[in-house]
């Protein structure tokens, strides 16, 4: 997109000898672009670390050799000019530019090595008439010319576009201290030249590119600038190859009224994209054939059928079932379509990913040159592959998972889904249009724990509501039976995403469902989960009458796995009501089963909930004991975000007791609720503030313990979450009042109060207006401090309250 005369404003001498397509400038006078060594473009976005590190090395003593790679259409020919035109400019190189375009990817304009070689000598000065017939003869004559040209004044050689490292080592300087840069869509590793390998730009880059390209063409075209969005949106559907935006501003060029708006529409169309990415001889497709049509044919299908998979990369396994073909066969085709840059190697070894233009590429392809049949039965080969991979996982992430076929361990089946997941996902989500809404079902079922395990539930919801949909529209009996189970399973990530109204919804469907086949034990299940749904909800009273329920009904020789979470739900209700003794049994109940049943993620959990409600009755030896157990347990079964909780609470109990510097329990507090945040889990980020809050009373920081209590309370408003801003309303009311500041507090605790009454927790509306009864004592209001007191009196009885508790409110002493 430069322009073309851009180098006669330039300070390059020389003469332009050509032959064939070498150009060598020499010495003596000013060098012109009227062929040979093209004149850069004036953009070159996105570039600065390669052309800087290029231009290091150019400049340095020490000849240096380059190969720089990339995609088709990468800019690397562009890059390797600028550098060469800085060369010049630098005055390193007073013998000028070798050049020499190989054309190594073009079937018509390919040039072979002893043509290539003629063509550099006759550059050199060598006659006609004493250029050697024999190509071995002109790689020594050619050897010998370029030293003797750079002994007496140093030049570089840039041979571009090759083809392969047959036909670019002969044209190489061999051991001479001449410095070479050489451009190919291959890695051609084997030539022994440092390699570059030259990336996509950022969006951001891509974008700058575009503004910077439609200025050139019209300085008044601020299309770009003054749309950003989309322009960025362009440099993303262009996947951030230069070539692709480079056709874009050609198009954007040709109408001045066209809206970058318009363009980014017309580029989403993912079957349109490639058509609409050319202009006369500038052509996305066309630049990607080029490199298509040198492979061989089981190279050129394995890169089609790879474009089935529907995830963002795949594996070399994966890669195999798609070619129907064993894995050490697929593995050699796969590495050399990565060597020519169709394929990329993602971040994890032994995965491989295509750039989004290529991988619109090969789908053409593939539904051009494979048949419907050969596309389905690959699909199919694939999707099983996911299935039995994605089952043996499961079974590892089990309580008490023993080595089986796949994974040896629990570590060894996380670390496959952690590197898999998009992919199982992708599948999951696309399974019922390849004609197998069975496979969604399935794949719901088998990531439900790794979902939760990784806080992936918005993917969890989704694929159970596309699961659900594919029951439901089935035609195999046993699909349409998994309906219940759906639900229940979607009830369960609707609860963890705080959305309790569709959680409830669901729950309650399934259990009807359940009843209906007198499935007695699924049916109690589902009111295990409805019971921890009422208690995250602040309706405790239900949730403890729901799991009494649900413990009565496990049949004797049920699952004991369910069984202890209906304890452990228990457990979690009663500690909210207070019944703290309770609550322990409850809890101490479902320990032993997790270690009857070698549950060690569920040990970690049960453990956590035990040492809080041991904490809270002031147990704090106990309470530090079953911190670091839990903690122990939560590394054991590699749950990081089960981790954070149990160390958030481990260090406010330790704070509390004085085992740790109170500034390092603040701090420490402070980077788990960032922790929290960056797994955009706002409501556990809130809990661990709260902690924060405790930890900066500890530390006599009063006010600003009152400022983390409002950012709890701004994320229960965001929310909705009722309980949250009671808590923090309270909890801050404490303290304001502690600090005299009676006013602010009775403003937090009548807000608090009325929470308390929208959820029906009488018990704690009851403390909230003892409490204000006293901060309004304090203010003089006699009289609404015993109009509290009374109210607080009625509220206690309703919850049952013990009338000790009572009496000292209504003696004015306030809350114990």
């Amino acid at each position: 997109m430069g322009n073309r005369n851009e180098i006669n404003r330039g300070t390059f001498f020389g003469s332009a000898i050509q032959a064939e397509n070498a150009t060598v400038v020499l010495p003596g006078t000013r060098w012109r672009a009227l062929g040979g060594l093209p004149a850069p473009s004036r953009v070159l976005i996105g570039r600065d670390a390669e052309l800087a590190d290029l231009e290091v090395k150019l400049a340095g003593q020490e000849p240096i050799g380059r190969l720089i790679t990339g995609l088709p259409g990468a800019g690397k020919t562009e890059l390797a000019v600028h550098a060469a035109h800085r060369a010049l400019a630098s005055g390193r190189y007073p013998g000028g530019v070798l050049f020499l375009d190989l054309f190594g990817y073009d079937e018509d304009r390919r040039v072979d090595p002893h043509r290539a070689l003629g063509s550099l000598l006759r550059a050199l000065g060598v006659p006609d008439e004493q250029v050697p017939s024999e190509t071995t003869e002109r790689i020594t004559l050619y050897r010998s010319a370029l030293g003797a040209c750079a002994g007496e004044s140093p030049l570089l050689v840039l041979l571009d576009n090759a083809g392969s490292s047959a036909q670019v080592r002969p044209l190489l300087p061999g051991e001479l201290d001449v410095p070479v840069l050489v451009t190919s869509r291959h890695t051609l590793s084997d030539l022994g030249l440092r390699v570059l390998d030259l990336p996509v730009l950022a969006a951001t880059d891509g974008a700058r590119l575009l503004e910077q390209g439609l200025r050139e063409l019209d300085p008044d075209d601020r299309r770009a600038a003054e749309q950003p969005d989309a322009a960025r949106e362009v440099a993303e559907l262009c996947g951030g190859l230069p070539l692709a935006l480079a056709v874009v501003t050609a198009l954007l060029g040709d109408l001045p009224a066209r809206p970058m708006a318009a363009m980014a529409q017309s580029l989403r169309d993912t079957r349109r994209r490639l058509a609409r990415l050319a202009r006369e001889d500038l052509a996305v497709r066309a630049a990607f054939q080029l490199s298509y049509r040198n492979l061989p044919p089981d190279q050129a299908r394995l890169f089609r059928l790879m474009s089935l998979n529907p995830g963002p990369d795949l594996s070399t396994g994966t890669a195999a079932h798609l070619a129907g073909a064993p894995v050490d066969d697929a593995e050699p085709l796969v590495h050399a379509l990565a060597r020519a840059h169709l394929v990329q190697p993602a971040a994890v070894h032994d995965r491989w990913r295509m750039h989004d233009l290529m991988r619109l590429y090969a789908e053409e392809l593939c539904r051009e040159k494979e048949t419907r049949t050969a596309r389905t039965a690959a699909t199919e080969r694939m999707l099983a592959l996911y299935c039995d991979l994605a089952a043996a996982a499961d079974r590892q992430l089990q309580p008490g998972g023993e080595p089986g076929p796949g994974f040896p361990d629990r570590a060894a089946a996380l670390a496959w889904l952690d590197a898999e997941y998009l992919n199982l996902r992708a599948a999951a989500l696309a399974a019922p249009e390849l004609g197998r809404p069975d496979t969604v079902v399935l794949l719901h079922v088998l990531l439900i724990d790794y979902q939760i395990l990784r806080r992936h539930l918005e993917d969890y919801a989704g694929i159970a509501r596309r699961a659900l949909d594919a029951a439901r529209t089935s035609r195999d009996p046993l699909t349409r039976l998994a309906e219940p189970e759906i639900l229940t399973n979607l009830g369960t990530a609707q609860r963890e995403l705080r959305r309790f109204a569709e959680s409830v919804a669901s729950y309650q469907r399934a259990r009807k469902l359940f009843a209906e086949r007198g499935d007695i034990e699924l049916e109690a299940t589902v009111l295990t989960n409805l019971g921890l749904t009422y208690q995250q909800m602040g309706r405790c009273s239900e949730a403890v009458q729901v799991l009494h329920e649900a413990l009565a009904m496990y049949p004797s020789n049920g699952s004991l796995r369910e069984r202890g979470m209906a304890y452990t739900n228990l457990g979690r209700a009663l500690h909210q009501l207070g019944r703290l003794p309770e609550a322990a049994e409850a809890f101490r109940a479902d320990l032993a089963i997790c270690r009857a049943i070698r549950d060690r993620h569920g040990e970690a959990i049960t453990l956590n909930n035990l040492g809080m409600v041991l904490r809270d009755q002031d147990l704090s030896a106990e309470a530090l004991d079953a911190f670091e157990a839990a903690l122990r347990a939560a590394h054991d079964s590699q749950d990081h975000y089960l981790a954070l909780q149990v160390g958030a609470n481990l260090t406010l109990a330790r704070g509390l007791v004085g085992e740790d510097d109170p500034q390092a329990v603040v701090d420490r507090l402070a980077e788990a609720a960032e922790s929290m945040h960056g797994l955009r889990d706002v409501h556990m980020a809130a809990q661990v503030r709260l902690h924060q809050s405790l930890a900066l009373v500890k530390a006599g920081r009063t006010d600003e313990a009152v400022d983390v209590l409002g950012t709890v309370l701004r994320a229960g408003r965001e929310l909705e979450d009722l309980q949250l801003q009671c808590t923090a309303l309270d909890n801050a009311g404490i303290l304001l009042a502690g600090a005299r500041r009676f006013a602010e507090a009775v403003e937090c605790w009548s807000e608090a109060a009325d929470l308390c009454a929208a959820l029906d927790d009488h018990d704690r509306r009851g403390r909230c207006l003892g409490r204000r009864a006293g901060a309004r004592q304090a203010l003089g209001d006699a009289a609404g401090a015993r109009e509290d007191r009374t109210a607080a009196a009625a509220a206690f009885q309703l919850a049952g309250t013990a009338p000790a508790v009572v009496d000292r409110l209504l003696a004015g002493t306030g809350p114990e």
